[in-house]
């Protein structure tokens, strides 16, 4: 792994740890020395990604991860302009919206507007999303590009649960399925006692950048009420990309 790469982990360690973590809580779950993760965290504090506690010497990530933040929302306002949409789809069934953005590292949930129903499905924020096991990635590689679809089904699937989709070809009967509705049911996949509707978020090009689901508790929804999700999180997939890109190809949806 590279100093960058090794450098990015204990960004990842720091962001799904505590609010602050001692050095060696950090080595620990980066896999690294003691020695090694020092040196990369000073390199992240002098460049204003870590903080460090002057009193307590616990480690905390830095302002300088909102201030790239803010810097990449300036030019590409992906949460900016979904964010709404959720929650306004959140407010509009009672369950749990999140929105998911894709890029190298997988889709990733960068939204989430918790259901306030007591029995609420909690998606975690930076949470990865498995493609082969969430109605999210199903979503995503019914638009996905050619090369990051045909890689994402070659098989060897982790399992998450007896109901996770392990053979390629049952995964590709799914990612047609939502490509002809224009969103994607999933039931279980990912977590025992979950279901959920998601559909893609389109670029110019009719390409998926991300999804934006519902999740529920399988206990509260019948399969009605999934295909009504459906429809829904695919009007807010269209309203998201419309504004983003500017419109372009849209989902065909046909009732199931």
């Amino acid at each position: 792994m590279s100093t960058v790469g090794k450098a990015v982990s204990l960004l990842d360690v720091l962001g799904s740890g505590g609010a602050e973590m001692a050095l060696a809580d950090i080595a620990r779950a980066a896999d690294f020395d003691k020695a090694t993760t020092r040196r990369l965290l000073v390199a992240l504090i002098d460049n204003g990604l870590v903080e460090q506690d002057g009193g307590t010497r616990l480690y905390r990530l830095g302002a300088g991860i909102a201030r790239l933040a803010l810097m990449r929302e300036a030019h590409f306002p992906f949460l900016r302009t979904g964010a709404p949409v959720v929650e306004r789809l959140a407010a509009a069934t009672g369950e749990t919206a999140h929105l998911s953005e894709h890029s190298r590292r997988g889709l990733v949930s960068v939204h989430v507007v918790e259901s306030a129903r007591a029995n609420r499905i909690f998606v975690p924020l930076g949470e990865q999303l498995p493609l082969h096991a969430t109605a999210s990635g199903i979503a995503f590689l019914a638009f996905a590009e050619p090369r990051v679809r045909a890689a994402a089904m070659t098989g060897g699937f982790e399992i998450y649960t007896p109901h996770t989709i392990v053979d390629p070809a049952s995964l590709a009967s799914h990612v047609e399925d939502a490509r002809r509705r224009g969103y994607s049911i999933g039931s279980q996949g990912f977590e025992e006692g979950v279901d959920s509707a998601a559909a893609p978020i389109l670029n110019a090009a009719g390409l998926a950048t991300g999804a934006i689901a519902l999740a529920a508790p399988r206990s509260r929804v019948t399969r009605g009420d999934l295909d009504r999700y459906g429809m829904l999180v695919a009007a807010a997939g269209r309203e998201i990309g419309e504004r983003l890109y500017g419109g372009g190809a849209t989902p065909q949806l046909k009732q199931a």
